[in-house]
């Protein structure tokens, strides 16, 4: 292994002896042919129309980009839209709240406003029914009060006809009473 860490190609003679020639081939030595063949290999390129094809490579690969461009703008646009459509219902429907608790506020006003004026009447009509029952109850007193009045003169006037009324006076009422009829 050491020999072939040591081993190094010159073109120079070991010793300081004499140089040797470059090695060369129809007059060309290494470097010219390197030259020519890459000359070789360009004009094979070009005469293969290889720049051409990479053009037309890139060129498509450009338009593909450019494609993916214009539909990256239009879901850009859409996602605008949409943006603006969600903001617009949002909106509307903020204001819809509002008008919703607007409504009820008001609803609640009325539903309040008619039930104090329920309750007022029915409140009139309570007191009137009171009114008829505390009516019905002094007539019907007061026809007690005149059934035990009649009654209470009737049984008066019963123990007094009693105590003054013999057969005579009897006999009297009675023949008064059919002379009047004839």
């Amino acid at each position: 292994m050491a020999d072939a860490n040591q081993t190094v190609a010159t073109t120079e003679a070991p010793h300081g002896g004499e140089a040797h020639a470059k090695p060369k081939a129809l007059g060309m030595d290494a470097t010219m042919w390197v030259a020519v063949a890459m000359l070789v290999v360009i004009g094979l390129a070009i005469w293969k129309k290889v720049p051409a094809m990479i053009g037309g490579a890139l060129d498509a690969k450009i338009d593909g980009i450019k494609e993916q461009l214009a539909a990256a703008e239009n879901l850009r646009k859409e996602a605008e839209a949409i943006k603006a459509e969600y903001e617009a219902k949002a909106k509307q429907a903020a204001q819809d709240v509002v008008d919703m608790k607007a409504a009820a506020e008001a609803e609640a006003k009325d539903i309040v406003a008619k039930a104090k004026a329920d309750a007022t009447a029915l409140i009139a009509r309570r007191q009137a029914m009171a009114e008829q029952k505390i009516g019905a109850a002094e007539i019907a007193a007061i026809a007690d009060v005149r059934a035990q009045a009649a009654q209470m003169a009737a049984a008066a006037a019963a123990a007094l006809i009693a105590d003054k009324h013999d057969a005579s006076v009897d006999k009297a009422l009675v023949d008064q009473t059919i002379s009047s009829l004839n």
